[in-house]
């Protein structure tokens, strides 16, 4: 499904496995797409695909049939090339999935095209992927959360001090936007004192560790009976939190349970976790969303560079990686010589100790590096356009109306550009 309401050739679908799929779910996930993607800057328009079944219920071999069979039906609709669709993964889709896609478009209808690979991302790095596109979703939560809580005029506002040091935090679903997610917020100083799934939470006052959890889940399956945790009775999304982060499915937040959440701060991972009528709870209760458009944008956005990578046919880095050492190291030599000649060496040569921040820089910026570089600024970036849009139109706390003012100005601008627009 396309929302061709944007002036761009190229549409970036993600493509879910899910029994909830339904028309009205994928064309308002496209049409969202379409302003998360000008929201961050990415030049692609929204779309979305899926298919209605449950992925626990079939074999690895009958996944890869359908998930095959779907991109030939694609190829023949033309739903589906490098300057056409370029589809990402989704809800209980992944590497393999999008390296099946990959693989049959390759042999099919892009058997002569040399840019074949560009016809979807989120592949594995041996297929033409990309270093931190699988922790991209939720590395970028991180740093959208951490553009705003950083803001002490926003925080003022929400009761709590700039900065995640003594910050805990909630997370609705443990998958891959939810294990990434955790993994920098617990990096950088926020503890995580609850944990929601499908099938049970768990939740413990004094914090629990990512890693942990991951591996716990990784041997058993699930998260409940992790321990040094106790289950947590009732709804995750009402636990006594600093931060909630629903990021699992749509419709999480409703008017039933908005007026229970304790949360100051609710982080939208997810795609339309919240209800029009739970945003204006949260708006009256001086509650801060940072809404899903913006948030979870991270996956488009290193999706684009995945894309960009195929098509120049190069790893990011790879053509500058040795000057770029090379060069840092002459410039400590020079700095040396320098002082040697100013000072001399009465007493043995003048060692020149770089940083620690420089010594981890100076062999150079690996793709990954780059990627996660690129990924922050354009969060930084977007956050700060967002922030101005509020500003000018005096929308206070109201970030997911002035995410979508931004994102619709760009649309205007684009389409009047063009000479789409009649008056």
């Amino acid at each position: 499904m396309k929302d061709e309401v944007k002036d761009r050739y190229i549409f970036i679908p993600g493509i879910r496995y899910s029994m909830e799929v339904s028309m009205d779910e994928v064309k308002a996930l496209a049409s969202l797409m379409t302003y998360k993607c000008a929201v961050v800057d990415v030049p692609f328009g929204g779309a979305k695909a899926g298919v209605k079944i449950n992925p626990k219920k079939y074999s690895d071999n009958e996944l890869e049939k359908i998930t095959r069979r779907f991109t030939i039906e694609l190829s023949k609709k033309g739903f589906i090339g490098p300057g056409i669709d370029v589809p990402a993964p989704d809800m209980s889709t992944g590497e393999r999935e999008m390296s099946w896609i990959a693989d049959t478009f390759s042999n099919t209808m892009g058997h002569y095209d040399i840019n074949a690979n560009a016809c979807v991302t989120g592949k594995p790095i041996s297929q033409g992927g990309i270093h931190g596109r699988i922790s991209a979703t939720g590395r970028g939560v991180f740093h959208g959360i951490e553009n705003f809580i950083n803001e002490a005029s926003y925080m003022s506002q929400v009761g709590l001090t700039p900065g995640f040091q003594d910050k805990t935090f909630v997370i609705q679903g443990f998958g891959n936007v939810g294990l990434h997610t955790m993994r920098y917020l617990h990096r950088y100083g926020a503890k995580c004192v609850g944990v929601g799934e499908m099938d049970g939470n768990i939740w413990n006052a004094n914090g629990i560790n990512p890693k942990e959890l991951e591996d716990y889940k990784l041997a058993n399956g699930t998260i409940v009976g992790f321990p040094n945790s106790t289950p947590y009775e009732g709804s995750i999304l009402e636990a006594d939190c600093d931060i909630l982060i629903p990021a699992a499915s749509e419709k999480q937040l409703t008017k039933a349970n908005a007026h229970r959440v304790k949360a100051k701060i609710v982080a939208e991972g997810a795609n339309g976790p919240t209800t029009p009528e739970a945003d204006r709870i949260f708006m009256e209760r001086n509650i801060l969303v940072i809404p899903d458009l913006y948030l979870n944008a991270g996956g488009v956005t290193v999706s684009y560079f995945e894309w960009l990578k195929n098509l120049n046919h190069v790893s990011y880095g790879r053509l500058t990686f040795k000057y770029e050492r090379d060069s840092n190291y002459h410039l400590l030599m020079s700095v040396q010589e320098s002082l040697e000649r100013k000072f001399g060496k009465h007493r043995g040569a003048i060692p020149i100790v770089p940083t620690s921040d420089f010594q981890a820089r100076v062999a150079g910026a690996s793709e990954k590096d780059i990627v996660h570089s690129g990924l922050a600024f354009t969060m930084e970036r977007s956050a700060r356009q967002i922030m101005r849009a509020a500003n000018r139109y005096d929308l206070g706390l109201d970030l997911r109306t002035a995410a979508y003012v931004n994102a619709i100005e760009k649309v205007f601008k684009v389409c009047s550009d063009s000479g789409l627009i009649f008056t």
